[in-house]
């Protein structure tokens, strides 16, 4: 039987039920325990806890004490209430908020338990002061833990527990023998969890004999009579309790409702300092009972709700690029409400529209990626709901409106039956739109939790608007600085290349004048290889120099491509080790763009890339025409092949470091050494956009990096995307 007992603990020690006590209480328990200890270590632990610390502060101050001054300091708490009435409220507090997640009902009434055990514990004190019995404050605690063993029992096994309970009808004897058919009754639990944390002294006893018969009893220490006539008063008070209250301790029962009559005014006292939730027996109704439960299931799930959303807003906060914030945005959705699949439409205020923007990971809605919406005289869901400013789901509103095609088109594409749009504003700017799926179930849910849905949504927009404040200014300062470089370039080269010219024509007047040339040709010929090579580390300085302005003309980027392949190939891959491999689309329309600035793009990259892998790898040169949905936005005249063009340049080198990355397009953010040249892709960088093009870099050891351009079909120059 005690093998059975013993597996029975083990099982709710390796549950995830059992509720711990925090470090700090740990803590203090472990200095109590402790021989010498002084007023002023204790001070330095409670005072780690604010909350501790006010709770301590707040029951010195009390009626209870009823102190003629107030009490502001810790130290001077103690030295007033003595270091086992300090350990007595950490504890206490700290046992009330171990378990305050725990769900009660009718048939477990947390209030009415707390009732009692306070009452146990304030009648054990009283006894124990009316015996002079040492401690005092050690019967308090020994009162308030006896029945915690129930509160384990019932975290661990509820629907077996409620059912004791309730075939017990309270009967001591009947609930000690369900709960023995369970596996260990609550005085054996409740005494093995003291040992759990620490309690010395005879405290596990007093749990543990609490149920006893009266002749055993009488042969026990002082504390376990002291706990258990404390528990026989908090029952029923009749004649037999008064006759065990006789036997033990001599009490007559004067004395006896005395003391049950304090403790009663005494329970209200405490458990208002304390912060602890108590209803005497005779004061809660069935329906106030289930009131209660009902907003205490509310706020429970408003403050897990809190501390979720206060953990995503976090990780907001820590997102440094676009697509992390939008998979944080995702994430926090799903544990918060449960919606796994959303969408990101960004409000473009130079072309007013929204623009779908990938980055939640959701391969089935890149099929909105690049999707362009017209802003102006919008009725379909998503304009609508950020120019109202308001969340708006298709369920209620296609009852009053019926649906555009485009909400018809997203419905289909999210793959519920309905969305739900989201606005984005912040500081009064459009952000733009979250557009969850959903089912017409989940609306009522959502309604239910509207306050933490637009605090997701608008913190979602406040961290998006400060994602695309920073980067403008990034661009900005960016410009600058090329601009700048550009300045100083241009005035180095042309005061270089004066001195580069003159000395090559002496070099050549030299070799006219020298008598026997074939004596000086060695010496002549490397001079002329130092001039030359000098003459590339000026080439190479211009490009710091903004490119000069071409006219665009039609460009067929696969030919450039392969050209482009061709002259890097045999300047500067020749003799590495690197397999170069084009997968070019043979479908790739015309564009119209400008052929230099291209090319010393691609030349650049392929450059980098070779740089990348001294030791040799695998380059992916591959090109793929993506044609737009819904662009309702291009002007009637324009090519009649609508999207863009796009190349990837890849390599399977060591990827670039994180520290980099994120300033990777800015001039004098060098890489080099860890495979791409940082100034060079600050030119790379202001040439596409010039082009209407944009430009992006995914990058790890494992894969490598690969760049990825988008240029429009037909490209004019200066356009801004």
């Amino acid at each position: 039987m005690k093998s059975d007992v013993n597996d029975f603990l083990n099982t709710i020690e390796t549950s995830k039920n059992l509720p711990t006590l925090p470090h700090i209480v740990l803590k203090l328990i472990e200095t109590c325990n402790r021989e010498e200890y002084t007023s002023k270590e204790l001070s330095q632990i409670i005072n780690k806890d604010l909350s501790l610390t006010a709770k301590v502060l707040r029951m010195v101050n009390s009626a209870y004490y009823a102190l003629p001054k107030k009490v502001t300091d810790i130290e001077q708490a103690i030295v007033v209430l003595g270091m086992d009435a300090i350990k007595n409220i950490a504890i206490s507090t700290a046992v009330y908020h171990a378990f305050e997640k725990t769900k009660g009902d009718s048939v477990f009434d947390l209030k009415r338990f707390w009732w009692h055990s306070l009452m146990c514990a304030t009648v054990a004190k009283l006894i124990a002061e009316k015996i002079l019995y040492h401690s005092p404050e050690e019967a308090f605690l020994s009162g308030l833990l006896h029945d915690i063993g129930k509160l384990v029992l019932w975290v661990n096994f509820p629907r077996q527990y409620a059912d004791i309970i309730e075939s017990s009808k309270n009967h001591p004897d009947f609930i000690l023998a369900g709960e023995m058919r369970l596996g260990a009754t609550h005085c054996r639990v409740g005494a093995w969890l003291i040992n759990q944390w620490h309690l010395h002294s005879f405290m596990a006893d007093a749990v543990l004999y609490h149920h006893e018969t009266v002749h055993n009893i009488l042969d026990s220490l002082p504390l376990v009579k002291i706990v258990y006539v404390a528990n026989v008063l908090c029952g029923e008070e009749n004649q037999v309790s008064y006759e065990i209250s006789e036997e033990v301790f001599g009490f007559d029962r004067s004395e006896v409702e005395g003391i049950t009559r304090q403790a009663q005014e005494e329970v209200k006292q405490i458990a208002q300092s304390l912060d602890i939730k108590v209803v005497a027996p005779e004061a809660l109704e069935k329906e106030d009972l289930e009131r209660d439960l009902g907003k205490r299931e509310h706020i429970i799930r408003e403050v897990k709700d809190m501390s979720l959303l206060q953990g995503t807003i976090q990780n907001l906060l820590e997102a440094n690029d676009e697509a992390s914030l939008l998979r944080i945005v995702q994430q926090g959705f799903q544990v918060l409400f449960d919606l796994k699949t959303l969408f990101f439409f960004q409000y473009d205020p130079e072309r007013e529209v929204l623009v779908g923007r990938s980055g939640t990971g959701q391969t089935k809605n890149e099929l909105l990626n690049e999707v362009v919406i017209p802003f102006q005289n919008g009725k379909n869901l998503l304009v609508r709901s950020l120019v109202r400013k308001n969340a708006i789901d298709s369920f209620s509103f296609h009852k009053r409106v019926a649906p555009t095609i485009i909400d018809e088109q997203i419905i289909r594409v999210m793959g519920k039956s309905g969305i739900l749009c989201l606005p984005m504003v912040a500081y009064q700017q459009y952000v733009g739109v979250l557009v969850l799926a959903i089912d017409e179930t989940d609306v009522s849910k959502l309604a239910d939790q509207e306050r933490v849905l637009t605090m997701l949504a608008n913190q979602a927009a406040l961290a998006m608007h400060a994602h695309q404040t920073r980067r403008t200014q990034e661009e900005i300062v960016q410009h600058e600085r090329l601009t700048a470089s550009s300045d100083i370039a241009r005035k180095v080269v042309h005061e270089v290349n004066s001195p580069i010219s003159i000395i090559k024509n002496y070099l050549k007047v030299l070799e006219l004048k020298l008598p026997k040339r074939e004596l000086a040709e060695e010496e002549l010929r490397i001079l002329n290889e130092e001039v030359e090579r000098l003459t590339l580390i000026v080439r190479e300085l211009s490009d710091f120099s903004e490119p000069t302005a071409e006219r665009p003309e039609p460009l067929d980027l696969n030919a450039l491509l392969a050209d482009t392949v061709k002259i890097t190939r045999d300047s500067n891959l020749l003799d590495s080790n690197i397999n170069l491999n084009l997968n070019l689309d043979p479908a790739l329309p015309m564009t119209i763009s400008e052929k230099n600035s291209l090319k010393q793009v691609f030349m650049n990259l392929i450059k980098n890339a070779g740089e990348a892998m001294p030791e040799g790898g695998n380059l992916q040169i591959a090109t793929r025409h993506v044609a737009e949905k819904f662009m309702d936005s291009v002007p009637q005249g324009e090519a009649e092949e609508s999207g863009y063009l796009e190349i990837d340049i890849s390599d399977d080198g060591p990827g670039i470091p994180e520290t980099i990355k994120a300033r990777l397009f800015e001039p004098f953010t060098s890489t080099k050494g860890e495979g791409h040249s940082g100034l060079g892709l600050s030119i790379v960088h202001s040439i596409i956009r010039k082009l209407g093009g944009t430009i992006s870099c995914t990058s790890d050891r494992k894969s490598g990096t690969s760049f990825k351009i988008r240029l429009p079909v037909s490209s004019t120059g200066e356009v801004h995307v």
